[in-house]
């Protein structure tokens, strides 16, 4: 049975079932393979340090320690960094989600879209309450410290407006601006030439 969402908007609440859209049926998928002069498909391994030991695959694991003690994951504790216990966001799914805040188009774009879900079936009634906005909200598919900025949309499907919930990672994106200099393309072939003038001998 498929997981439901449950998002608060204008006073309402609406249950939905999110449809995860498959990337590869969008776009396809391409796969490489090895194979040696017979034919027979070649099997990833591993080698170490030295590289004349070979691991066979699955033989190489990731491990916790701690001034030589091996540390086992429940022990770990998430702190912020100015050292308080970080608040632990519950599931999305184990949750009313309220849609109180709106995106600008710059917001979104901003973002590195990894999930993106159908919502069929949501209430009409729904549909028309987010209309032509964006809402964000804090999407974590389970409990999580770092939940991702969650978008909820209506877009037209053969007319009928249809609603879609992006989740995404935001980029730390930084405007640099219009007045900075700019460096000429004659200072450049001058500093290739000097440096085409080293003598390495000297060193």
């Amino acid at each position: 049975m498929a997981r439901s969402l449950t998002f608060s908007l204008a006073g309402h609440d609406y249950t939905v079932e999110p449809a995860k859209i498959d990337r590869r049926a969008l776009y396809g998928w391409t796969e490489v393979r090895a194979f040696d002069d017979a034919g027979r498909e070649c099997t990833l391994v591993s080698t170490d340090g030295s590289g004349t030991v070979i691991i066979p695959k699955d033989g190489v694991a990731l491990g916790l320690m701690s001034n030589g003690r091996w540390v086992e994951r429940r022990e770990l504790k998430t702190v912020t960094s100015d050292g308080r216990d970080a608040r632990l966001v519950p599931s999305s799914f184990g949750r009313v989600n309220d849609l109180i805040r709106t995106a600008t188009d710059e917001e979104f774009l901003d973002c590195s879209i990894t999930g993106f879900y159908h919502l069929p079936g949501a209430d009409p009634a729904l549909v028309a309450a987010v209309g032509d906005d964006i809402y964000r909200f804090d999407y974590c598919y389970l409990d999580s410290y770092e939940p991702s900025p969650g978008f909820v949309m209506a877009c037209p499907v053969d007319g009928t407006p249809q609603l879609f919930l992006f989740v995404g990672v935001e980029n730390d994106l930084e405007y640099i601006g219009l007045d900075q200099i700019a460096v000429s393309d004659e200072d450049d072939d001058a500093a290739t030439a000097e440096d085409d003038d080293i003598d390495f001998g000297m060193f």
